[in-house]
């Protein structure tokens, strides 16, 4: 067989391989599309859940500031109280004192607001921190995939296969154990 020949064979068997892997090049092609997809949900999800993490704990610490206001008001109350009886006006004292009452009533209010305030963020944070986890192993994922068109090997698309799942399971247990 002459040098032209072998040139020739040689090209027909590369041109062959090339097709052969084809589909799966296709294959690892659509399965790196639904990883963006995913990831782009999960990695909105993410931010959405960071953001309610962050605008409920300034709801939580506008509570807290509320709370402090009122025992501030409530300790002048009873302060100036305690003058006015010493300056014999118990009427005046006395309406002060239910006033310091009401605003101990309000502290109570305003104390359990804050709380449900501070679980809803540890809450959110906790979902987010999850979501961005899933959104790490989903970006590994879109990597190794990339690697598998690279050097057509199917145990490295078995690989970003299962490392999007994980990054999915990962994620969707942010709203199954999380709520």
């Amino acid at each position: 067989m002459s040098e032209a020949e072998q040139a020739h064979e040689h090209a027909e068997h590369a041109e062959h391989a090339a097709h052969s892997n084809e589909p799966f090049t296709k294959r690892v092609a659509a399965g790196m599309a639904i990883l963006a997809a995913v990831l782009a949900l999960v990695s909105v999800l993410g931010s959405m859940s960071a953001t309610e993490e962050l605008l409920t704990e300034v709801k939580a610490s506008d509570a807290w500031a509320q709370y402090q206001a009122k025992s501030i008001r409530r300790y002048q109350s009873e302060v100036t109280a305690g003058v006015l009886q010493a300056m014999n006006q118990p009427a005046k004292a006395n309406d002060l004192m239910q006033q310091a009452g009401k605003y101990r009533g309000d502290q109570d209010e305003i104390q359990k607001q804050a709380k449900e305030f501070e679980a809803e963020s540890s809450g959110s944070g906790r979902k987010a921190h999850r979501l961005h986890l899933g959104e790490i192993f989903l970006e590994v994922a879109i990597v190794l995939s990339s690697l598998a068109i690279l050097t057509h090997k199917e145990t490295m698309f078995a690989a970003s296969m299962a490392a999007g799942l994980v990054g999915g399971v990962i994620a969707a247990s942010a709203y199954v154990l999380l709520g």
